[in-house]
């Protein structure tokens, strides 16, 4: 027995022929839109084949239980809280395992920026669970682009569900950082060294200083550090002291040598050389600019 859909509990939404013309017109949502979304809840018998591909990607993810997909002859499994995407006008067919049916969320896309959000393209992939790994905040986006399109199909309703498939497409490339949470940044060494820039802002810090409080060595922090932010730790401490900067002459009345000083520059003169290399003009330059 097999079935295409139909399962209990299942939630389904095809877009419209005119949705679909404005998403692809639209300048914000022609880069990344949804065309299909859907929830199969135990999907026993689910089958699909489809000989001459689809003309979107579709992204499935597997919640619980098992399936297989099949891309040009070449079969994978996919288990719970693994995914995988199939290339649009490939060949392909899926299905649910008989023992243990797959309980999944799929979802179709197509635009211009999908090449940046499926590659590399190597799937299936693991969602590792961990405390920390958001799983069931994944699934709330599937949810909520299925009740945001169900809803209307309103230009702020199509717009909203780019918005969506960005952030849901973003957790899965970007799962590391999805998963991370305050407390997990709080433990992270070049976290602690940002906050206590943050909180010296007004001094000069060392680059001995600012290493010790992540307890590495300074050539292996420093690495780090680079790693992570693309900058070295005083590059980032003196963006910091100009983000400062930029918001006291946004903010308030204090003059530049006042603004040099609350950052911890005793030279006005070098402040604004400064400020002008970081922020591309000088203070007085940028408080005059209308914003």
């Amino acid at each position: 027995m097999k079935k295409k859909d139909a399962f209990t509990g299942q939630k389904m939404l095809v877009l419209h022929k005119k949705s679909l013309k404005i998403l692809r017109k639209n300048q914000f949502t022609r880069g990344l839109y949804v065309t299909d979304v859907g929830y199969f809840p135990k999907a026993q018998y689910h089958y699909r084949e489809r000989l001459e591909g689809c003309p979107e990607y579709i992204l499935i993810f597997c919640a619980k239980g098992k399936g297989w997909i099949e891309i040009e002859g070449k079969r994978h499994n996919l288990s719970e809280n693994q995914f995988s995407i199939i290339p649009k006008n490939a060949p392909h067919k899926y299905g649910a395992d008989y023992t243990d049916p797959w309980t999944i969320y799929w979802i179709h896309f197509n635009g211009e920026n999908t090449d940046h959000f499926i590659n590399p393209f190597v799937y299936p992939r693991t969602l590792i669970k961990t405390p920390n790994s958001r799983l069931r905040e994944r699934a709330y986006l599937f949810e909520e682009i299925h009740y945001t399109l169900e809803a209307g199909n309103s230009l702020n309703n199509l717009e909203y569900s780019s918005v969506l498939l960005i952030n849901l497409l973003g957790s899965f490339k970007y799962h590391s950082l999805f998963t991370q949470t305050k407390n997990s940044l709080n433990n992270d060494p070049v976290s602690i060294a940002i906050a206590l820039m943050k909180e010296n802002i007004q001094k000069k810090l060392s680059i001995h200083e600012i290493a010790s409080s992540s307890g590495l060595s300074v050539s292996h922090f420093c690495l780090l550090f680079k790693k992570k932010t693309s900058h070295t730790p005083i590059e980032h401490f003196t963006f910091l002291k100009m983000q400062r900067a930029c918001h006291l002459l946004d903010f308030s009345t204090l003059r530049i040598n006042e603004i040099a000083i609350d950052i911890g520059y005793d030279d006005p003169y070098y402040f604004t050389r400064v400020f002008k290399r970081v922020m591309g003009k000088s203070p007085l330059a940028y408080r005059h600019n209308n914003k």
